[in-house]
Formats: C-alpha cells, sequence, structure tokens
C-alpha cells in the first residue's frame, strides 16, 4: 500500500482489493484538504480505470467541499463508463450523506467485499 503526499491532516493511501483500486482516506475532509484530494482523483480518472472504491471508514469529519469533490469523481467516472462505490462511511459523514439525498446518489456499502460485488 502506497501512501500519497498528505494535505492538512487527510492522508490518501491507495490499495488493491482484488482487482479493484481502492482509494482509502484518513482524516478529515475539508476545504483545506479537498484540493488535494480533488487532485489525486482527476489523476485517477485519467487512469481509466473502471472502478474505485473510496474507503472513508478514516474520515470522521466531511464538509461540503469533501462532498463536492466526491460528486465530481463520480461523475468524471461514470462519463468514461466508472464507478465509484463508497464505504465505511463514518455516522457523522453518513448523515451528511443522508441529510443531502447523496446516500441515494452514491453506491454505498458497509464492507469492502460488499463494494467489489457491487
Amino acid at each position: 500500500m502506497a501512501a500519497s503526499p498528505q494535505s492538512s491532516n487527510l492522508t490518501i493511501e491507495l490499495a488493491a482489493h482484488g482487482p479493484l483500486r481502492v482509494v482509502r482516506l484518513l482524516g478529515e475532509i475539508d476545504l483545506g484538504s479537498s484540493p488535494r484530494l480533488r487532485q489525486q482523483f482527476l489523476a485517477l480518472v485519467e487512469d481509466k480505470d473502471p472502478k474505485y472504491i473510496v474507503d472513508l471508514s478514516g474520515v470522521p469529519y466531511m464538509d461540503s467541499s469533501g462532498v463536492g469533490t466526491l460528486v465530481e469523481f463520480k461523475r468524471k467516472l461514470e462519463r468514461r463508463r466508472g464507478q465509484v462505490v463508497l464505504v465505511g462511511i463514518q455516522p457523522r459523514v453518513r448523515s451528511l450523506f443522508e441529510i443531502t439525498k447523496l446516500d441515494k446518489f452514491f453506491i454505498i456499502a458497509a464492507t469492502l467485499d460488499e463494494a467489489a460485488a457491487k
């Protein structure tokens, strides 16, 4: 598992789960860390990998800039016939997704194995 550079208090790790790529996020996703995350996601879209799992189990807090970054990543992937599945959403972050109805927009799984099957 290789770690990418850190921004603010966010660590971005790229890993594999079988044939799928996992983006594991550790720390808060906010206005300070979202630009680095966006850069990483844009690079992944250019890799043309069809499916990514974004592991949010290490993210205790996310603001609207983080949500916007995830929405942009999903849309860009879908334009290339790709898919993103979110996994391990913490309760505080999940409530943000529920309030904004994004829990219906994203594919959300409880575990990596469940995400891989979607």
